[in-house]
């Protein structure tokens, strides 16, 4: 085994600091969601499929997107679909797919919970960041995803 590349005090500030804002910002957003009744991670399926002009996606691309492997999604849909925010429907193109289909409910509750939300993103974050600093961290986060997604274990 080959002696590991540490990070330097500076590497390892920006990976810290990085890490506890994302880390504290996804608690602080879902204990906010909550409080509307929601979850993060439910708003995150219905943000996904309330962008998509027919309001469904196949259940592994937005799996993929949201970085859960295939069983997580799967239950975490199935939970949805027992609350009614969701159904899922065979894929017409592959038989073995699965499309999961925003319903009426699920569209009124992320109608309903998106105005909170994006003003809470706004307070937290972008209040935060300068017009330069957020295409900076546009193009960074783009690179770092394009990178994750080339390693072919992010299901």
């Amino acid at each position: 085994m080959r002696e590991p590349q540490w990070l330097s005090p500076d590497e390892l500030a920006t990976w810290k600091s990085m890490s506890l804002m994302q880390l504290q910002l996804t608690a602080l957003l879902n204990r906010r969601l909550n409080a509307l009744g929601i979850s993060y991670q439910d708003y995150l399926v219905l943000a996904g499929l309330a962008d998509q002009p027919d309001g469904q996606r196949r259940v592994v691309e937005l799996g993929a997107e949201l970085g859960w492997e295939k069983s997580r999604a799967s239950h975490h849909i199935t939970r949805m679909c027992a609350r009614g925010l969701v159904t899922k429907v065979p894929c017409p193109t592959d038989q073995r797919g699965l499309l999961v289909v925003l319903t009426d409910e699920g569209r009124r509750l992320a109608q309903a919970v998106a105005p909170h939300h994006v003003a809470d993103v706004r307070q937290l974050f972008f209040d935060h960041v300068q017009p330069d600093e957020q295409f900076s961290l546009l193009a960074l986060s783009q690179r770092v995803l394009a990178a994750i997604a080339t390693l072919g274990d992010v299901d």
